[in-house]
């Protein structure tokens, strides 16, 4: 699977089915957000079972509003729908993998 961007569809489409779903909220002015996408985008060809997502938080305020984003980039884990856990600012793939891999 390859990183989604998220279009305003309704959300539980993105986060609501079985399994792992990883969401970046993001800003298109942001630095650390351009530096982890790269990092995400290469997971999310390496970890084919796992859901990888973007949404933009000036796009989609209400979606960064609801999942209480208050700085980006921030990258949500949800598991059967459900929030697991999160993670703010730029961290190098090898971490976001072993951070990913006890989801899993």
């Amino acid at each position: 699977m390859s990183m989604k961007e998220y279009q305003g569809q309704p959300y539980e489409q993105v986060v609501g089915h079985q399994g792992l779903v990883v969401v970046q909220y993001y800003a298109t002015w942001c630095g650390p957000c351009k530096m982890l996408k790269p990092v995400l985008e290469a997971l999310s060809s390496e970890l084919t079972d796992v859901g990888f997502s973007r949404v933009d938080i000036d796009l989609y305020r209400n979606q960064a509003i609801e999942a209480g984003i208050k700085s980006v980039p921030t990258v949500v884990v949800y598991k059967d729908g459900v929030e697991v856990d999160r993670s703010s600012g730029y961290q190098p793939k090898e971490r976001v993998a072993s951070w990913l891999a006890q989801y899993q």
